[in-house]
């Protein structure tokens, strides 16, 4: 066999390529082959890698660019979560605004988060007035539940 005839069965950009996150055949079986040998976790990574990979900025056909890939990936993924800067447009008017507006809008959580802990507080504080209005009815009944028996048990001895 030539080398030529290797090169034509394996050609490794082909091959790189397959590995994108797509439905290609060589993600396809191994998914498969995941599945068949017991590693379904795997399987399942490899059906979530076809379907969002893309969108995730995860690429396991740059073989030399994993690091920056994953990199990439969690810069994407994480923007909100994250307190990096975000790249420049290259326009000072429109980066000052969005910082602005970003800013804005992490104020605007900040308030909300303030609003929703008040009112799990109020609702919290409800909930024990209720629980101990309800207590305080069972004890009163039981009360007289129980001083009804007695008076009726030393009657009836």
């Amino acid at each position: 066999m030539t080398s030529k005839t290797a090169d034509k069965m394996f050609d490794e950009k082909t091959f790189k390529h397959q590995l994108r996150p797509a439905w290609t055949p060589v993600n396809i079986a191994l998914m498969i082959l995941f599945f068949v040998t017991g590693l379904w976790p795997l399987g399942l990574a490899a059906i979530v890698y076809m379907m969002y990979g893309k969108e995730m900025g995860l690429d396991l056909s740059n073989w030399g660019d994993a690091k920056s890939s994953a990199k990439r990936a969690a810069n994407k993924g994480f923007s909100w979560a994250s307190n990096r800067t975000t790249p420049s447009s290259g326009n000072a008017a429109f980066d000052e605004w969005r910082e602005a507006e970003i800013e804005r809008l992490r104020e605007e959580k900040r308030k909300l988060d303030e609003a929703r802990d008040a009112f799990e507080e109020h609702m919290k504080e409800l909930r024990m007035a209720r629980d101990r209005s309800e207590f305080d009815n069972f004890k009163r009944a039981w009360e007289q539940k129980r001083s009804g028996q007695s008076d009726s048990d030393t009657i009836n001895l």
